[in-house]
């Protein structure tokens, strides 16, 4: 720091020049304002004040600025001329300087001074001074003999200031000061200068550092930019709080690329620790000038340490204390949250700018999305900025579509991403509202579930978050998707309005209009979509707004015409429209009664027109009077009246009461609906008889039992009869003798049996809930009959191709019911086999199973194992089965009531062979059968309505996936949470269920010393228990893998299926635990079922089921634990029952999925895949034909083809993920990612060569495919490494390239075997290798060239040779060919062996042309 200069005194110059006047002390605080007297020109006879006002300005005080008379430039000089000409030049200097000191002592003064002067007004003078005037102090400094002098006065005057409050209308001096220097013409001694000016910050307070940082684009010249700006970045790292002023001032200097990047880099590290308010400018900085080359890389660095969520965190904390404190601070707080707000709004404004104005900045955001593979590194910043591109840049809108639409399915940008952004960042993605809109309307067109689903989440938040512009066109592009005809469309629109109208109806009121619109289009809906339209508009129209009653009339016009109609259609819409507006008028009832008990007169006279139109007393009391006379009669010993077959009763479970026994008429009404089609009608009308459809028989039973439930509180008593009762049938033995039958006959027998189903399924659901003992008996009986119809009825199907079941849904289309052509396919293909050996018929079953799990809509055999049970007879038989899935349209569907059954106890097969069956009911225990029956039909409901299906388009003009909806009308009433409810409900029976599966086979092991198909297994029961366990691992695996568990609302209900998980580990110690530690007690649990799982599908079913517990949080242990488990079944044996290794495509799908998730898991997937190809599949080459290896079983002939496509694949993928090299690297760095190249490109020599001995054409399509991949993947990652690398490490890229171009010159013998052979399927790989092949011949010519060593690489033709290495002899080049070319590195030792570091394949033109001359 300079020292202070003192004042110049008379007698230090001798006489004096000048007379001082005398000097006031002033106060250092912000000057106050004088009087006018106060104010004034200053007359004394200071030297400055005189020469200052010979050169044309006066000096004022107070308030008033200085006047200037002449124009600046004038002014400067003829000061100048002043002072040289004076006599006592240049010791005048210096008095000039002093008279400066002492007049600038005065505050106002000096502000004067530093303010721009002001022009004198005067005639003459008026044109010859410009309207603006630089300030004293300025004018000054530009006078070089003055400039270093004042400079320093300056200088010394700053300190002064350091603690100065600048009031509201008071004076920033050290800004004024500082700006002096802005823009100066010359500065004499600038380095000099800027040395001062940076101690200055040293020792300054932040704010005069922030002013003098932010200045120094202004004061310095060209030749000092680079230098000042290294020695500002080092104040970077050392102070945060003047990040601000620094980054401002480098975004202003010419940065050479070196210090910008290290700049970067040290911006980028306080990103995630910068305040709120400065986040702009660090982001700012950060996205100034990006190459195109660098722009990915860093904006994957900045995604990565830009977190929104610290963001969000304050303005919560502000918002929770505001909460605590007074009316005054809460508002302060307000205030705070808004200022909060803003920053983040501004921060997402510099986003756009740099999108908008800077090239490429876009297409980088987007890769580096793109390139984020891990699912919990996506972030809301993601969303928002694909949202923001897609608003700013048009041109990449079809590009941030397919993104999102790639990404969605993954779970990478899940509802819960939306539903935060939405609630965090509303006042940012309003204004990307036209993208929002635009794309939930692109994605409800999608056919991948998953984004249509995103796409109505869209909608719904949107609703929610925005204002009444944004509110109507939601809802307005709402009702066009449900007016456009889609199926999809319409049901999700509609049920996007049904949210809304429960959770927003207030603000969907002032649309009602949009919404009653829909009214006229209903000609397109189907009756559920009919019933959730009716449902919104009851909502809006029974809602406390009275003006409202326009809908109520609307509806009731509507309803009464419709009612009014004779078509059947129009009638049956008419009578779901008023059951559901009477549902929404009994349901504002209950609300009023709740309030006060005051009705309005207007919804009284609307519930007296509805009662009129439904006639609701009159249905009430004629329930049971219709349900009685038309399907139940007195149990009599013969049956009047000409049938098909014999009538018999069958199914009586209340043979002690002879007297007054009742039976379903069930056997005489369908030979009367039957006979009756080709029985003229009139005959049938005149002799007056009521014709009842069999079909009404399971509704008109719902119908009842549901009215009975309602009159007495829930108890079944008043019917119960039904329970027991028979039912009319035939002799069923007689579907043993199905080739006698006619088609008629046959076709007969099916109905029957599918009417059967139906009603006893009713049964089952108005039963499953009562707690008399002797109820739930009958109630498992029912099941049991039920698993013994569906044998018969496969039985019946198999052979009567071509039926068409009668209809049990009636809340769908006709046609939209009618069965799939698999059945009959499924049947023909059976019949072609029906002479297979017994064991050929367990892998057929176990295939069947496989292709069950694999089924994308989740429609699984109904009781398949019974199939199984049933195998002998159908083998002595010859009778064929047809799986029941494609026909789950005609059964009636279960109700989740019915699951409650679960909780009933397991009895296996073997306990009820030795016992009476009448015992057996009486312990009211469930049979291995009915227990696969039932989570059968649970596996369906929870995959249905948790696990969204996977994407499958529907065929053009044809709405397939309506299909996948029907058998779940009722489950689809309910919500997702309903049934994640319900299902954690079942978790401990589940659990009991699963723990006696691992006991069974646990014991059967050991029983049989492990051995699968020993003497002492029950073939059946065994197939039985194992469908058991695969189907409880299914619907744990479907619960848990359910996305809702990661909304916060649904946050409880996880940790309680967690917590049945954990008590059945530590029972009663997991009150307390953290939802970690319960993640952890369930795993472990589940973990204990490896050791008996029976199959390789359920060992796949429970590897999943543990993936999707571990990532809730992921755990580097759980990971380990998963690759471990996964590798300890890839090595197990998997035995089939008949004593032959597990195999077909089903096993082969399964086997790959598992091998996946091994190498995905595995912490070294090269070394991994090193393991399998070096040590399994020599095994496997040294075996027999029909052999395996023994380290992994799995590895057969069979599955080479599933285990080489997944290393194939896993090499390449590991191979990308390593980092390319950088000039930068040291030289650790640099080995380290040779080594890892190294191992990957020996790994893919190794399965490269594996081609010469498993040469089929799949194994060489997955080659030609991967290994171009592999090269490309090197060319682009591995060879920038080998650039910089080569002279460091010069043994060890030559030892690499070595290798590879053994591996490379496999691949183009590969290329002339497929032109050889003329397989198009392999042919189309060759030139896109052979383009790879070449880049990588004359890459490694570049990388010697880079490196000085271009004279050791030259080029020769490669000989087309087979996959043996044999040389084929049709080219014509062999005369004149030169022999295999080569390239070469050199060698620094004669005794050393040729360096080969690629062959050219498809490396020349002559290579080229000798091929096509070979053709």
């Amino acid at each position: 720091m300079v020292s202070k200069r003192k004042l110049s005194k008379s007698d230090a110059h001798g006489d004096s020049l000048i007379a001082e006047l005398p000097q006031t002390k002033k106060s250092r605080i912000s000057c106050k304002e004088k009087t006018s007297a106060e104010d004034g020109v200053v007359e004394n006879n200071n030297i400055f004040v005189q020469l200052v006002k010979s050169a044309g300005i006066t000096l004022n005080a107070g308030e008033r600025q200085n006047d200037i008379a002449v124009d600046q430039a004038t002014f400067q000089k003829k000061l100048c001329q002043i002072l040289r000409k004076h006599p006592f030049y240049p010791r005048i200097v210096q008095e000039f300087v002093s008279g400066l000191e002492t007049h600038i002592k005065d505050r106002d003064q000096f502000r004067n001074c530093l303010l721009p002067c002001a022009p004198v007004r005067g005639e003459g003078t008026r044109n010859l001074v410009h309207s603006y005037c630089e300030s004293l102090i300025k004018l000054l400094l530009g006078i070089e003999t003055l400039q270093p002098a004042i400079i320093t006065v300056l200088l010394e005057k700053l300190p002064e200031f350091f603690f100065d409050t600048v009031g509201t209308f008071g004076t920033n001096f050290p800004r004024l000061i500082v700006n002096q220097f802005k823009w100066l013409d010359k500065i004499l001694d600038s380095k000099d200068l800027v040395m001062k000016l940076m101690q200055m910050v040293s020792v300054s307070p932040a704010p005069i550092q922030h002013d003098i940082i932010t200045s120094l684009p202004e004061i310095l010249e060209d030749s000092q930019q680079s230098e000042v700006a290294r020695e500002v970045s080092q104040l970077l790292k050392r102070d945060n709080r003047l990040t601000v002023p620094i980054l401002d001032a480098l975004s202003s200097l010419d940065l050479d690329a070196g210090l910008l990047a290290e700049v970067r880099q040290s911006a980028m590290i306080i990103v995630p620790a910068v305040k709120l308010e400065d986040l702009p400018v660090v982001i700012k900085f950060i996205l100034h000038n990006i190459k195109a080359v660098d722009a990915v890389e860093v904006i994957s660095a900045l995604r990565k340490n830009l977190d929104l969520s610290s963001c969000i965190l304050p303005l919560q904390m502000l918002s929770s204390q505001s909460k605590l404190k007074s009316q005054p601070q809460t508002s302060s707080s307000t205030s705070q949250v808004s200022s909060s707000q803003n920053c983040v709004k501004l921060l997402f404004d510099v986003i756009k700018s740099a999108v908008r104005f800077q090239k490429g900045i876009s297409e980088a955001w987007i890769k580096a999305i793109e390139n984020t593979v891990c699912v919990s590194d996506h972030k809301v910043l993601d969303l928002i900025v694909l949202l923001l591109i897609h608003t700013t840049n048009t041109k990449s809108r079809k590009q941030i579509e397919r993104v999102l639409r790639n990404k969605i399915p993954l779970g990478c940008v899940p509802e819960q991403l939306l539903q935060s952004a939405f609630r965090n960042h509303s006042l940012v993605i309003k204004d990307f509202f036209p993208s929002i809109l635009s794309l939930a309307q692109t994605f409800l067109h999608s056919a991948d579930p998953c984004v249509v689903s995103f796409g109505s989440c869209m909608y719904k938040q949107a609703f929610a978050a925005f204002d009444s512009y944004c509110q109507q066109e939601v809802v307005s592009a709402l009702v066009t998707h449900v007016c456009g005809g889609n199926d999809v469309e319409m049901d999700i629109s509609l049920d996007v309005l049904t949210d809304l109208v429960t959770l927003h109806t207030s603000s969907l009121i002032c649309y009602a209009t949009f919404v009653k619109n829909i009214l006229d289009y209903t000609e397109k809906l189907n009756p559920q979509q009919i019933r959730k339209l009716f449902y919104i508009l009851g909502e809006l129209a029974f809602s406390q707004r009275q003006e409202d009653s326009y809908i109520q009339d609307d509806m009731h016009m509507v309803i009464r015409k419709w009612l009014s109609s004779t078509v059947p259609k129009y009638k049956q819409m008419g009578i779901i429209g008023a059951i559901t507006v009477a549902g929404s008028m009994a349901a504002k009832r209950r609300k009023e009664d709740g309030c006060s008990l005051e009705r309005t007169q207007q919804s009284e006279e609307h519930c007296r027109q509805l009662s009129i139109l439904l006639d609701l007393e009159r249905i009430g009391k004629s329930v049971v009077e219709d349900f009685s006379n038309d399907f139940v009669v007195d149990l009599t010993p013969a049956v009047d009246g000409v049938h098909l077959f014999p009538v018999k009763s069958l199914y009586n479970l209340d043979e002690d009461e002879s007297q007054g026994t009742i039976v379903i008429n069930l056997l005489p009404l369908l030979s009367q609906n039957w006979l009756g089609k080709s029985v003229d009608e009139n005959t049938t009308r005149n002799q007056g008889k009521k014709i009842v459809s069999p079909e009404c028989l399971s509704p008109s039973f719902r119908l009842l039992r549901l009215y009975t439930t309602e009159q007495h509180n829930g108890s079944m008593e008043e019917i119960d009869a039904l329970l027991g009762c028979p039912l009319h049938l035939t002799d069923l033995e007689i579907e043993g003798n199905l080739d006698s039958l006619a088609k008629q006959e046959r076709e007969f027998l099916c109905s029957l049996l599918f009417h059967s189903l139906n009603w006893f399924r009713e049964v089952v659901n108005a039963f499953c809930q009562q707690q008399d003992l002797e109820m739930k008996g009958k109630v498992l009986t029912r099941l049991q009959n039920i698993t013994e119809l569906q044998n018969m009825l496969r039985k019946c199907l198999a052979a009567s191709p071509g039926y068409v079941p009668p209809r049990a849904i009636f809340d769908c289309e006709a046609l939209e019911a009618a069965p799939t052509i698999n059945a009959v396919g499924l049947v023909k293909k059976k019949k072609t086999g029906e002479k297979k050996q017994k064991s050929e018929g367990s892998k057929d079953s176990s295939a069947d199973h496989s292709q069950m799990e694999e089924n994308p809509e989740g429609n699984q055999p109904e009781a398949e194992t019974t199939q199984l049970e049933k195998d002998t007879t159908e083998k002595k038989s010859g009778i064929p089965l047809v799986q029941l899935q494609s026909y789950r349209a005609f059964f009636r569907e279960l109700d989740l009531e019915v699951f409650t059954i679960l909780h009933c106890g397991l009895l296996t097969k073997s306990i009820l062979d030795s016992e009476m069956h009448t015992e057996a009911r009486e312990i009211v225990q469930l049979g291995p059968a009915e227990l696969v029956f039932l989570l059968d039909d649970l596996c369906q409901k929870l995959e249905h309505i948790l696990i969204p299906p996977a994407a499958k388009r529907a065929p053009f003009l044809k709405q397939g996936k309506a299909c996948r909806k029907i058998g779940f009308s009722h489950l689809c009433q309910r919500s997702s949470q309903e049934v994640a409810q319900c299902a954690v409900e079942l978790l401990k029976p589940l659990c009991n269920h699963m723990e006696n599966m691992h006991n069974y086979f646990q014991a059967l092991m050991t029983e049989n010393q492990g051995v699968v198909d020993g003497p002492r297994v029950n073939i059946q029961e065994h197939q039985l228990m194992s469908s058991c366990y695969q189907q409880l691992l299914q619907a744990f695996r479907f619960l848990f893998a359910w996305s809702g568990f990661s909304q916060r609302e649904n946050s409880d209900l996880l940790r309680s299926a967690l917590k049945v998980l954990a008590d059945r580990l530590k029972p009663g110690e997991t009150g307390f635990l953290l939802l970690e530690d319960l993640i952890s007690e369930s795993f472990h649990y589940l973990l204990n079922f490896q050791h008996s799982v029976p199959n390789f599908q359920c060992a796949l079913t429970l590897t999943q089921l543990l993936i999707v517990i571990a990532e809730k949080p992921v755990a580097s242990w759980k990971k380990d634990k998963i690759a471990s488990l996964a590798k300890q079944f890839l090595c197990q044996s998997w035995m089939q029952l008949s004593g032959t290794r597990e195999k077909g495509s089903q096993f082969s799908d399964a086997l790959h999925t598992l091998l996946c998730v091994y190498m995905e898991h595995t912490d070294n997937i090269l070394k991994a895949v090193e393991d399998i190809s070096s040590v399994g599949v020599p095994e496997l080459i040294n075996s027999a034909n029909d052999g395996y290896s023994s380290t992994y079983p799995t590895l057969t002939r069979q599955t080479f083809p599933v285990f080489f496509q997944v290393m194939m694949a896993q090499l390449e993928n590991s191979a990308r993920s390593i980092s390319a090299g950088k000039p930068s690297d040291s030289s650790e760095v640099q080995l380290e990612k040779l080594l890892h190249w190294n191992m990957a490109v020996r790994d893919f020599h190794i399965l490269v060569n594996l081609v010469k001995v498993f040469d089929s054409r799949p194994v060489l399509s997955i080659c030609l495919k991967y290994g171009r991949l592999f090269v490309e993947a090197f060319l682009k990652l591995a060879m920038p490494l080998l650039d910089y690398s080569f002279k460091k490490h010069r043994e060890d890229v030559q030892s690499l390239l070595k290798t590879l171009q053994l591996s490379t010159r496999q691949l183009h013998h590969m290329c002339g075997h497929s032109k050889i052979h003329q397989d198009l399927g392999l042919t189309n790989h060759v030139p896109l290798l052979k383009k790879s092949l070449e880049q990588f011949v004359y890459r490694v010519k570049a990388m010697l060239a880079f490196n000085h060593c271009q004279e050791a690489f030259w080029v020769g033709i490669l000989k087309n040779r087979d996959l043996q290495g044999e040389e084929i002899l049709s080219q014509d080049s062999e005369e004149n060919d030169p022999g295999e070319g080569v390239s070469q590195l050199p060698r620094e030792d004669p005794a050393e062996g040729e360096g080969d570091i690629s062959g050219s394949e498809g490396g020349s033109k002559h290579n080229d042309d000798d091929e096509e001359s070979s053709e």
